[in-house]
C-alpha cells in the first residue's frame, strides 16, 4: 500500500469514528451549542490528528467549560500554545470523554466540579493538501463544587496557571465560542 493510499484509508477510518462519536454525543445530551472550526495543518500534524480521530473520534480530546454562578469562566494557561484555554485533553484507555474532561480539570486546575451536560459540540474540519477529515471536540458544562482557588498540578507541565475570568482575555483560544456559549447558556 502506498503512502497516499495509507493516508486516504486513515481519513476514512477517522471520519467513520467521528460520525459514531458525534451521534453518541448528540443522542446523549440536549441543549448544547454546535460550532464548526476549520484547520489547515502540515502533513505530519494531519496524520497525528487523523490517528487520534480514528482512535477516539476527537482530535483534541474532551474539555470542561467550568463557570461560577456569577458567569466567570475557568481558564488555564497552556505554555505550549501560549494562550489561555479551557482545561482538557485526551482520554486514557477505557475512559469516556466526560471522565477525561473531569480528570484533566483536576490535573490542570486542581478543581472538582458538578457536570451538567454538554456545553459545546464542535466539529473540527482538518485539511492538508488534498486530504481532509473531521472530528468532534466535546466541551462539557460544569460548575465548581466549592469556591476553589485553581491550582495547576499538570503532570505534563504544559499548564502553568489557572484563573477565573469575567472578561475573557484577548489571547483566549476559541474565545468567540466561549462568548457564544455564555450568551446561549447563561443569559
Amino acid at each position: 500500500m502506498t503512502t497516499v493510499d495509507d493516508l486516504w484509508y486513515l481519513t476514512t477510518q477517522a471520519e467513520q469514528q467521528a460520525e459514531q462519536v458525534y451521534h453518541r454525543l448528540t443522542d446523549a445530551y440536549d441543549d448544547f451549542l454546535e460550532r464548526t472550526h476549520s484547520r489547515r495543518v502540515s502533513r505530519s500534524r494531519f496524520r497525528t490528528l487523523a490517528e487520534r480521530i480514528a482512535e477516539f473520534g476527537a482530535p483534541y480530546g474532551a474539555h470542561s467549560v467550568v463557570y461560577r454562578p456569577s458567569g466567570e469562566l475557568l481558564l488555564v494557561w497552556h505554555a505550549g500554545v501560549d494562550m489561555w484555554v479551557v482545561p482538557g485533553g485526551e482520554p486514557d484507555p477505557g475512559e469516556s470523554f466526560r471522565e477525561a474532561a473531569e480528570r484533566e480539570l483536576a490535573e490542570e486546575a486542581g478543581v472538582s466540579a458538578q457536570y451538567d451536560g454538554l456545553a459545546l459540540n464542535v466539529r473540527v474540519d482538518i485539511r492538508c493538501d488534498d486530504y481532509s477529515t473531521w472530528g468532534v471536540l466535546p466541551l462539557f458544562e460544569a460548575r465548581p463544587e466549592d469556591d476553589p482557588t485553581p491550582e495547576p498540578a499538570d503532570p505534563d507541565g504544559e499548564i502553568t496557571e489557572a484563573a477565573w475570568f469575567d472578561d475573557l482575555p484577548e489571547n483566549t483560544r476559541d474565545r468567540d465560542d466561549l462568548r457564544a456559549w455564555r450568551e446561549f447558556a447563561l443569559e
